[in-house]
């Protein structure tokens, strides 16, 4: 392949080409607010609530592009073959080149007297503030006794009662039957809705199948949103299919794409509610476990303190003390006595041994004065009358003197 060879400054890039087409685009007073009519084909609506379509006539066609926040506003989603007419501005979409209408109104062409009504309406009501999110009431999480307004012949009746009876047994259904289309449609069902607020009921779905703008018209008249609207409890709003909007869906406090869904949202699921419970009941019984495991260790750590700590315990540890003492003070004792009754032997002894019988015994005598009982221990110088006391016995003699 050649490289491309840009010979002068003027040569645009693809990208600036595009941008300047755009450009050229943007700025057409025409193009930036144009309405166009034309038959809807290749619908889809992206995870991301944004619609992509092509609107086509017998010699042309243009993609289609309306954002989730301005397809929120529309009543009903356009259908493959559905006559429409569009407003919005064109652009082109750089990436590839495309020429697209961004749109923010849909009108559908063949009911364009109905569907100004429904939009006059719509805009009054809201002013109203009949759409207001701060009037939305939360659907009670267990309802007991639940309302609805429908047709009794219509396989909604049939639906509702068997989703509810599949997932939660335990509601009670209180049906107010009603004409759900045609003359007098409205006022039956808002008479319904009325009627049956009168009953101890904890929240009300309405609903009806599926149909045409003008086989849905019941639910775009305005006794039946006040009705709705001034209903004691929240309201369940589910006519038509998931692509049909109603001022009831947007007067309720809840909108369900389907009435299936409806039952499905009303109340919860029991098979959910019963494993819900299972583990909560495995949880409480492994904290309550866990909490035994840790009582029982601290209150073996408490009795273990209360045993080292007790008076009993204090009471055997000096009792122990008092005969470990008791024992010393013997033995102590024992010993003293053992020396002292040596200390007394020898005592004894040297005092046997000093004795003065035991003097006498080996042949002693002890001289004493008479008169003053004093041992002689030299000889008097006088004639002294004195004792003697021999082993035997004892007599008296006297001194010659010196």
């Amino acid at each position: 392949m050649q490289p491309f060879l840009f010979l002068d400054s003027s040569t645009l890039s693809v990208a600036q080409l595009v941008r300047r087409i755009k450009t050229l685009v943007e700025d057409d007073d025409v193009l930036r607010d144009v309405w166009v009519r034309g038959e809807v084909s290749n619908f889809s609506r992206a995870a991301s609530g944004h619609l992509y379509f092509t609107l086509k006539d017998r010699d042309a066609q243009i993609k289609c592009v309306m954002w989730r926040s301005e397809a929120a506003r529309v009543a009903r989603l356009p259908r493959e073959g559905d006559a429409i007419e569009t407003h919005g501005k064109v652009s082109l979409y750089e990436s590839r080149g495309d020429v697209q209408l961004y749109l923010d109104e849909i009108k559908f062409a063949g009911a364009g007297t109905l569907w100004q009504a429904f939009e006059r309406l719509k805009t009054k009501l809201d002013a109203e503030g009949l759409f207001d999110p701060a009037h939305k009431r939360a659907l009670p999480a267990f309802p007991r006794v639940i309302g609805v307004v429908t047709s009794r012949t219509g396989a909604v009746w049939h639906d509702i009662r068997r989703v509810l009876a599949r997932r939660y047994p335990l509601a009670q259904l209180l049906l107010a039957p009603t004409l759900v289309q045609g003359a007098g449609a409205a006022e039956m069902v808002a008479g319904a809705i009325q009627s049956i607020n009168q009953f101890d009921i904890d929240a009300l779905i309405v609903a009806r199948g599926g149909g045409s703008i003008e086989d849905l018209w019941a639910f775009n008249e305005e006794i039946v949103a006040r009705a709705i609207y001034n209903s004691r409890v929240p309201v369940i709003s589910a006519v038509g299919h998931e692509t049909d909007f109603t001022i009831a869906d947007f007067v309720a406090d809840v909108r369900a794409p389907t009435p299936s869904a409806a039952a499905e949202i009303v109340a919860p699921d029991a098979r959910e509610l019963r494993a819900s419970v299972r583990a909560a009941e495995l949880r409480i019984a492994q904290i309550a476990r866990e909490r035994l495991g840790e009582a029982r260790g601290e209150l073996a750590r408490q009795m273990d303190a209360l045993e080292r700590n007790s008076p009993a315990a204090r009471v055997a540890a000096d009792r122990q003390r008092v005969d470990e003492w008791t024992r010393r003070l013997a033995l102590g004792a024992a010993q003293l006595i053992a020396v002292k009754r040596g200390a007394l032997a020898g005592a004894a002894r040297q005092l046997s041994a000093l004795n003065p019988d035991a003097t006498l015994a080996r042949g002693y005598a002890i001289v004493r004065e008479k008169k003053s009982q004093r041992v002689v221990k030299q000889l008097p110088k006088t004639e002294t009358e004195i004792l003697i006391r021999i082993r035997t016995g004892e007599f008296e003699a006297v001194t010659r003197g010196k």
